[in-house]
């Protein structure tokens, strides 16, 4: 990503769920750049949550509570966000492996 494009959606999206989820882990990753937007641009995200929150709760219902706290975001530009979302056991079992995001299949990437 170059200077004159600051991550502003990335430290967004990171900051609302820091301050909703208490995560023991987080990772937002722009993959805006696998698809075919412009440079910099910040519509594709590959998001990582461990938290507390999904205990309980059906990989549905973890997606639903993710897109209810990132409404103004995915109404304001967020295209795509591929979401990983682990309770802390969850995350232990899985020794923190997350599957690599596939590759984009349309507009020429």
């Amino acid at each position: 990503m170059s200077a004159s494009f600051p991550a502003v959606m990335q430290q967004r999206i990171e900051e609302k769920l820091n301050h909703a989820l208490a995560p023991h882990y987080i990772s937002v990753v722009n993959e805006s750049s696998q698809h075919n937007v412009p440079a910099g641009s910040e519509t594709h995200f590959k998001v990582v949550v461990v938290s507390e929150t999904f205990a309980g709760m059906r990989p549905v219902a973890r997606h639903r509570h993710m897109y209810t706290l990132l409404a103004d975001e995915l109404a304001g530009g967020v295209h795509a966000l591929a979401l990983h979302t682990y309770t802390p056991d969850e995350w232990n079992h899985s020794q923190g492996g997350v599957n690599p995001s596939p590759r984009c299949h349309g507009g020429g990437k």
